[in-house]
């Protein structure tokens, strides 16, 4: 965790580097290894016209760290901003789960959020038509606990073998290196379950107001594990009170080209002017058995679970009040993995979720280096006793003189027996093999509910952004798209078709 500043000299006003006092003094200037440097601009050269030597070790220094300055940008989520606040717990909830942190009325927890697009590039616009990253890091005494999530409450997909496939259509054609609406077009075509998805991305909700106004989703089905041992099967919802706005697809293009940072600035101006953000959390909670016999499979990323068949409790509510002093440091190089649960949360089998628990820590493994938990902002408040040494870039002690394997007769450190872990004793039973979810008419009937619920000017807005892209790909795909949204509502396929006749 990275603490407020302390003993800054800075302007109240001042929200950027140009904007810091002009009288202070952040005395001399040295290299990376802390020796003084005796000229800033000047390399060292035979004679005023000579070459520069190589013994000039500031130059070198210098220009070797400017060559590595970049490391790999996030397959996904890419580009996004940040902010620290705090959690505050407002209701009891101590019967569904032991997390510490959510445990008494009234307990602050200090945390991370990143928001984020998730499909393109470092350098793409905040105001694409695409889902937004919801993620966000509680430093808990108990250690980190990430919630990954998006601010839909649904995914493209159910099977992690797919992620790969549905991203790489959202990115870059190998050809010509531009985005291509027959590759987005044709996969999702022919993954007609990514459609629930896709409504809520055509629609107005695909482009929201910046970060501040809009909600957050765990989208996955958790668990929480109370002190008995008893499990529920939770949905997170974290609703924005700052009212959902969203832009229209002229003002989100328009907003491309002139303010590409928008939602970046949006958010940390409203800091900066303490106007802080904040969302409030709810469960949708479901007995082992409610889960079990619930109409749709609750551990499938594509489907929702009805508000009115399982109402939101309230949880609590977390603020945005603290801007990054480095992006970099803080937002580039923050790590967040649904790996990272702490005891009395865990994981579903939800198969999508299942893949991720893999792949977000593996990817840090490579952005970020194996020491990337120790980078101050990844940090856990209750610190690090660990038997896991070495590895580039390590920060600390690295363990010091203590053994670094267990069991040892030197004091630990060692196990815990009384922390109850995700779920000591639960019972599988089955057949190995590659089970295959069918397509069946239950996959349509949440995209069409979701289509009857919205306003007829919300109607027509989808219809013209499906419109707009579905016009840009060859005939056939044209047509499949068509073919897809009528086993959704023939209505609603009609216009899409007449809308693409006029195109």
């Amino acid at each position: 965790m990275i603490p407020p500043p302390k003993n800054v000299k800075q302007d109240a006003n001042a929200s950027s580097t140009t904007e810091l006092p002009q009288d202070q003094d952040l005395g001399r200037i040295t290299n990376s290894v802390g020796i003084p440097v005796v000229n800033e601009i000047n390399p060292l050269t035979v004679g005023p016209r000579g070459p520069i030597l190589l013994q000039d070790a500031y130059l070198i220094d210098k220009l070797s760290h400017f060559d590595r300055e970049r490391i790999p940008e996030r397959v996904v989520h890419a580009k996004g901003g940040g902010a620290h606040g705090y959690f505050e717990v407002t209701h009891d909830v101590s019967h569904l789960t032991c997390a510490d942190f959510l445990n008494t009325v009234g307990k602050r927890t200090p945390m991370f959020a990143r928001f984020s697009t998730v499909a393109r590039e470092m350098g793409s616009a905040d105001t694409v038509r695409n889902p937004r990253g919801f993620a966000l890091k509680f430093y808990t005494q108990e250690g980190n606990f990430d919630m990954v999530g998006n601010n839909t409450p649904v995914f493209f997909e159910r099977n992690p073998s797919a992620f790969k496939d549905l991203i790489a259509v959202q990115k870059r054609d190998p050809r010509t290196h531009m985005p291509s609406p027959n590759m987005f077009w044709d996969y999702f075509t022919l993954r007609p379950v990514s459609f629930h998805q896709l409504l809520i991305q055509f629609s107005n909700r695909g482009t929201p107001d910046g970060f501040r106004h809009m909600h957050g989703y765990s989208s996955h089905t958790y668990k929480l594990i109370n002190q008995e041992g008893r499990v529920h099967y939770v949905k997170w919802h974290f609703r924005t009170d700052q009212g959902v706005k969203n832009l229209s697809a002229k003002h989100a293009e328009k907003l491309a080209g002139t303010e590409p940072d928008y939602a970046i600035q949006d958010l940390f101006n409203a800091i900066e002017r303490k106007e802080y953000p904040s969302w409030t959390l709810y469960f949708q909670v479901l007995t082992e058995d409610e889960a079990l016999n619930y109409k749709y499979d609750v551990l499938d990323v594509t489907k929702v679970i009805s508000q009115k068949d399982f109402p939101l409790q309230e949880v609590g509510r977390f603020v945005l009040d603290r801007n990054p002093e480095n992006y970099f440091a803080e937002v580039e190089q923050a790590a967040f993995a649904p790996s990272h649960l702490v005891p009395g949360i865990a994981p579903s089998a939800d198969r999508m979720l299942q893949g991720r628990l893999f792949s977000y820590a593996d990817t840090h493994l490579h952005r970020l280096g194996p020491n990337h938990a120790q980078l101050p902002i990844n940090s856990p408040i209750n610190g690090v006793n660990t038997t896991i040494r070495d590895g580039p870039l390590v920060m600390g002690t690295n363990g010091g003189r203590n053994p670094p394997y267990y069991p040892n007769s030197y004091g630990g450190p060692h196990p815990d027996p009384s922390v109850r872990e995700y779920e000591s004793e639960y019972k599988l039973d089955g057949i190995v093999g590659r089970y295959e979810y069918e397509l069946c008419e239950r996959d349509f009937e949440q995209p069409r509910a979701l289509f009857k619920l919205l306003a007829p000017n919300e109607q027509q807005d989808l219809v013209e952004n499906l419109a707009d892209d579905v016009s840009k790909t060859h005939a056939y795909i044209q047509r499949r798209v068509v073919d897809v949204l009528e086993q959704i509502d023939a209505t609603f396929a009609k216009r899409v078709q007449e809308a693409l006749s006029k195109s």
